[in-house]
């Protein structure tokens, strides 16, 4: 309040104080520090169990190292030329290209469709959203045990042969015979149903992403619900989200091992590059030089699909380019 002096000059009030900010004490003051403790454990495990034995798998593949994983002779190229000229080794990329080319957009139109028909719903969203996505927590060696033993076990009473003989069809023997190769229905099942879950929540949180305006602005311009709709508007703004499924689906079906080995143990027919490199570095001979150069093949053959792939796709690509 102002106050007035005898010459009735008003007096103007004298200016607050500013008083200092007290500094920050604890784990807020340094906000390195916070950076560092909490990414810190993460960043050595991952340096510890990915990069490090990446670069000894690399350093590995140009010396001879048989029943130990120490380096003993130099020798160049040679456990590349072997592993390149490896019959089995190269029938299995052969096979896992096809199978990637077929599970890859199976999975994609599967998880997609799960997510328009989730999406659609006016009730019980989450709990439908939830029931499809448990899968995804199950273990690939349960399902696939699930998958044989219950399911399409070639005796009468799995499931499978129960439900062929109301038909009148006999047994089959889904995993014992691979001429028919019936035991790529029972992959491709089991991995289908343990793959959707996962990729209909990315792709269910990229329409819920899409503006309604557009759907809108379509509906004037005398657009039909249903395909229309979804082949010029849904579809183009799944691109980016479509785009990292696909490389995600390409990079686990190159990877795949545990529903393989455990649905064909013995056999010697079907099986991935990764039970190929298991049987050359922890079979008979050991041979972790010629495994290792097999994996790095193989790795390479999944960063060139993989670029392949999103440079088709336009991945990385800005929205003006496209």
């Amino acid at each position: 309040m102002s106050t007035t002096t005898t010459s009735g000059v008003a007096e103007s009030p004298a200016p607050a104080k500013v008083s200092k900010d007290r500094p920050r004490r604890g784990l807020r003051a340094n906000s390195t520090f916070n950076f560092w403790l909490f990414t810190g454990p993460f960043l050595i495990g991952l340096v510890i169990f990915v990069f490090v034995p990446i670069g000894w798998s690399i350093w590995l593949s140009f010396f001879e190292a048989r029943f130990t994983v120490t380096p003993s002779e130099f020798v160049g190229l040679e456990n590349y030329k072997s592993i390149l000229t490896n019959e089995d080794f190269l029938n299995s990329l052969v096979t896992f290209t096809v199978f990637a080319a077929f599970i890859v957009p199976a999975t994609w139109a599967m998880s997609l469709g799960l997510a328009l028909l989730v999406n659609r719903l006016r009730f019980m969203r989450a709990f439908f959203r939830s029931v499809f996505f448990l899968p995804t927590a199950v273990s690939y060696v349960a399902a696939a045990l699930i998958w044989k033993m219950s399911i399409f076990n070639g005796v009468r009473f799995g499931m499978a042969n129960t439900f062929l003989g109301w038909f009148g069809i006999d047994n089959i023997a889904w995993l014992a015979n691979p001429d028919p190769p019936w035991y790529w229905l029972v992959i491709v099942t089991v991995r289908l149903w343990l793959q959707s879950g996962f990729y209909m929540i990315l792709f269910l949180a990229a329409l819920q992403n899409i503006p309604r305006e557009l759907y809108e602005a379509a509906a004037i311009d005398g657009a039909k619900p249903g395909w229309q709709t979804f082949r010029h508007i849904t579809l183009p703004q799944l691109r980016a989200t479509s785009t990292a499924v696909i490389l995600l689906l390409l990079i686990a079906a190159y990877q795949a091992f545990d529903e393989f080995w455990n649905l064909l143990p013995k056999a010697t027919w079907g099986q991935p590059p990764l039970v190929e490199l298991y049987k050359m570095a922890l079979g008979e001979n050991q041979n972790y030089g010629v495994g290792s150069a097999g994996a790095v093949v193989l790795t390479l053959l999944i960063c060139v699909v993989t670029l392949f792939q999103g440079k088709i796709m336009g991945f990385g690509r800005g929205e003006e380019s496209k």
